[in-house]
């Protein structure tokens, strides 16, 4: 288990790992190696994961979301396979810790007094204006 917070965990089994060649830096290295990480965790495979958090990580994963319910993240920062490694893991946890904390509730709140006189002096200077441009009648 790999520890999100400290009541969330993911299981390792969930997720799974591919790699492919990475574009950008290595030299002739790059060409041979595939360096690049490409992360796939399956969200509804994912038992731990409470169903308010795992609906909030399927909108904050946007278009890391795919059709069939998993989020793929693709690293390629470095050079080294390892660190990309990590770092998609390191990425992934950081989008499900933000989606751990739950939003906080809107409370309706209504204009105050000050507001509401610019407001109205605003409408009126704005009147003022329009009336001003208007051609004197005969």
């Amino acid at each position: 288990m790999i520890e999100i917070t400290s009541d969330i965990g993911i299981d390792e089994a969930d997720l799974s790992e591919s790699f492919i060649r990475a574009s950008g830096p290595g030299g002739q290295n790059v060409n041979k190696v595939a360096s690049a990480v490409q992360l796939r965790y399956v969200l509804d495979g994912a038992r731990p994961l409470p169903e308010p958090v795992r609906a909030r990580l399927a909108r904050l994963a946007g278009s890391r979301l795919t059709e069939d319910g998993a989020i793929l993240i693709a690293a390629q920062r470095f050079r080294s396979q390892l660190r990309n490694r990590e770092d998609a893991l390191d990425r992934l946890i950081a989008l499900i810790r933000r989606a751990a904390i739950p939003p906080r509730p809107r409370r309706p709140t209504r204009p105050g007094r000050a507001a509401r006189e610019r407001r109205l002096s605003d409408k009126a200077r704005q009147s003022r204006r329009k009336r001003d441009r208007t051609m004197p009648s005969d």
